[in-house]
């Protein structure tokens, strides 16, 4: 078990509704602008890490092929 997680008690199903509930009734009216953040945030990450494998691939095709 993580550290982090050690200081927390174990929650059951009954719990982690409650918590959603209580999530829900909070910030009910701004969560569909929040998902959506979120949803665009994880697309231009994927983005970027596609970008970078790219550029590794292209790196290591142009590079001289050196055996040692």
């Amino acid at each position: 078990m993580s550290p982090l997680f050690a200081l927390l008690p174990q929650l059951g199903p009954v719990e982690l509704i409650v918590i959603a509930l209580v999530v829900l009734l909070l910030f009910g009216n701004r969560l569909p602008s929040v998902m959506r953040s979120m949803g665009k945030g994880i697309v231009e990450f994927k983005k970027g890490v596609s970008g970078i494998e790219d550029d590794a691939e292209k790196e290591k095709e142009s590079a001289p092929n050196s055996k040692s």
